[in-house]
């Protein structure tokens, strides 16, 4: 169907290639335009100022429930003002791996009038199964709107 691309840029410049020292920044380009500095987690030595492969995955999962939502919103007649999404990823030791079990997404969101709650969970429990990353990992996603 699609095809998506990012090029991914390391060096190690002047540092010595042992763990310890070893630069963990690095730079993803998206669509050969926009440019994010990332680096490892603060646990493994990077740059906690910059987002993480565990952070990306988390804005992954929150971004596509966002983007499925609305969409569905308009097909319902639910006008969004605003959604603000306050998620949070769990990267836990299961079975001796690390891996991230699940991702929380706590959307906040502010309709233009009145919202039938019910009609609201309906769309978010849309979402979440419209949302192709959510489809594509083993962890378990929640929502627990604000």
């Amino acid at each position: 169907m699609s095809e998506h691309s990012i090029k991914l840029k390391w060096e190690l410049g002047g540092a010595a290639f042992t763990y310890d020292a070893y630069p963990r920044n690095h730079t993803v380009t998206f669509k050969n335009r926009e440019t994010v500095t990332m680096s490892a987690a603060a646990a493994y030595r990077g740059d906690a100022a910059l987002p993480d492969p565990e952070d990306m995955f988390v804005a992954s999962l929150s971004s596509c429930h966002m983007l499925s939502f609305l969409a569905i919103a308009t097909k319902r007649k639910l006008s969004v003002v605003s959604y603000e999404d306050d998620a949070v990823g769990h990267l836990e030791n299961n079975g001796g791996k690390l891996w991230m079990t699940k991702v929380i997404l706590r959307p906040k969101i502010v309709f233009a009038g009145e919202a039938d709650p019910a009609l609201v969970t309906r769309c978010h429990d849309e979402a979440h199964h419209a949302c192709f990353i959510a489809s594509s990992v083993k962890t378990d996603v929640t929502v627990d709107p604000v």
